[in-house]
């Protein structure tokens, strides 16, 4: 069984030494959905705070390059890319992000920090609507690069 790098002999938090490590190209998907009636759907576009689909999508940016500042063992990257594609869809909004890095780690936890802020966003400029919104399966799509390999969600 694989031990948890984030905790010394002493079982211990700690932040990963990852100075000797190659850097490589990384990559990682990650997915959200914001589950919502459709009377709240049909009311996105008259949305007076603005287009919350674009805002989630900004927000989602901004918060894959603040990651780590929120996790708290979470390394600072200088990130090549960071995207959201978020649509509409008959019961909510699928949100997907990703990031990219050359680097001697994943960016992962940037790809998930991505799409959970983004389907925040969309909460937060829908909720006067209604409080029932729920954020639902969060989880990583697929990453690449670094020495565990390849991952791909089947």
């Amino acid at each position: 069984m694989k031990k948890l790098s984030h905790y010394d002999s002493a079982g211990s938090a700690r932040m990963v030494d990852v100075s000797a490590k190659r850097e490589t190209l990384r990559t990682a998907r990650a997915h959200a959905f914001v589950r919502m009636r459709p009377a709240v759907l049909k009311q996105l576009p008259r949305n007076p705070k603005g287009n919350p689909l674009e805002i989630a999508r900004i927000a989602g940016i901004a918060a894959a390059k603040k990651t780590s500042d929120l996790i708290p063992l979470c390394h600072p990257l200088m990130l090549s890319h960071a995207d959201v594609d978020v649509t509409v869809e008959k019961h909510g909004v699928r949100i997907v992000a990703s990031a990219a890095t050359t680097g001697p780690t994943g960016v992962e936890m940037e790809a998930l920090t991505a799409a959970t802020v983004a389907a925040l966003t969309v909460y937060d400029m829908t909720k006067a609507l209604d409080k029932s919104i729920e954020i639902a399966e969060v989880y990583l799509i697929e990453k690449t690069g670094g020495k565990s390999g390849d991952f791909k969600r089947v």
